[in-house]
């Protein structure tokens, strides 16, 4: 168990303890877990804290990744929509990580709904083929999000009824077809994480600080609101502990969603400053009336469709009212119905963050 090292920086040693006991409760129950989008950000941190105690992984990806080669993975490359190559891949599993999906703010609705809702049923398919019985699903708070401020919700809140953009509804329905399948034959949960950072992001940090350098990063609204977010090793003992808790003979979390975070809400400013403050760059001062970025992420995205455009807008109205709505949430269900207590706080995750630069 040495060799257990996640993110390749050093924790303490009761914070290993943890991480140790959770997995060895785990490698107890499986022999082989498949993951989808194993080669991202949250998949390969899985995948890792799964080889550490040796299990078996089979990692379902659209392309090679020569660092889960290294971590002993075995790779298939296949599309989500394929439901004959996804099933033939997670033979011999007893444990599926559903991790992959279209994240970002751009893009198709059939794009969104190909990967995110089709790839969701796709999997629940599959798991019955190959007579998997456990399913975790990593959703997002984003389900719930209508542009209003979300302080202090907890898993009571309904899904939103209006989306700003195809991630947020595809992810509804494919949460909600996920918790419909849980069975006596298939047990699934859903995991809302928000906001995942960490050392190997390759999304949300790079993107502050390429902006920050560009002198295009800005903070949104009059005043900041709080949000939450959580650091990567959280991110995986909570799924970690959910995969332990459905093995129970009568599992508290089957069939529920869950919200996930580092149980720290932060001023946006805040988190932004501590993330550039890793880089040594000066913190970000300049603000935009949140209305102004309302209307300038409608506007490009008018613009983006007219013009077929695929990458992605600087602003849109959903990134708007996330950059100037609260985001903090009520974790309690995950605490007493499968344990999770966050590892890792915001400020050693920073430091972790500044050894990794």
């Amino acid at each position: 168990m040495s060799k257990l090292n996640p993110t390749n920086v050093l924790h303490s040693n009761d914070l290993l303890a943890q991480q140790r006991d959770a997995l060895n409760v785990l490698s107890e129950h499986t022999k082989c877990v498949f993951v989808t989008g194993a080669g991202g950000f949250l998949g390969t941190a899985l995948c890792r804290f799964l080889r550490a105690v040796e299990i078996e992984v089979i990692g379902f990806s659209r392309s090679y990744y020569p660092h889960l080669e290294r971590l002993g993975v075995t790779q298939v490359q296949g599309d989500l929509k394929d439901v004959t190559a996804l099933t033939k891949a997670m033979k011999g599993a007893d444990l599926v990580f559903h991790v992959a999906s279209k994240a970002g703010v751009w893009g198709t609705k059939q794009s969104y709904f190909d990967a995110n809702v089709t790839g969701a049923n796709n999997v629940i398919t599959a798991c019955e083929e190959n007579k998997v019985k456990k399913l975790i699903y990593t959703s997002t708070p984003s389900v719930t999000f209508d542009g209003t401020d979300e302080s202090g919700i907890n898993e009571t809140q309904p899904y939103a009824k209006k989306f700003l953009n195809y991630y947020g509804l595809s992810k509804a329905i494919a949460e909600q077809h996920i918790l419909s399948a849980n069975s006596q034959s298939l047990q699934t949960v859903a995991l809302r994480p928000h906001l995942i950072w960490g050392p190997g992001d390759q999304h949300l940090i790079p993107r502050v600080i390429s902006r920050a350098k560009a002198g295009k990063l800005k903070l949104v609204g009059k005043t900041d609101k709080l949000v939450d977010t959580i650091y990567i090793d959280n991110a995986v003992h909570a799924h970690i502990l959910a995969a332990n808790e459905l093995f129970h003979d009568k599992p508290k979390c089957a069939g529920k969603a869950y919200f996930l975070s580092n149980d720290q809400p932060i001023l946006m400013a805040d988190m932004l400053n501590q993330i550039l403050a890793t880089q040594n760059l000066p913190p970000v001062t300049v603000r935009v009336p949140s209305t102004i970025a309302y209307i300038a992420g409608g506007l490009l995205e008018c613009w983006y469709g007219i013009t077929r455009k695929t990458d992605e807008p600087i602003m849109t109205r959903f990134v708007a009212k996330q950059l100037s709505t609260s985001h903090y949430f009520d974790i309690s269900a995950a605490r007493q119905d499968f344990g999770y207590q966050p590892l890792i706080s915001i400020e050693q995750g920073m430091q972790f963050l500044s050894e990794q630069k």
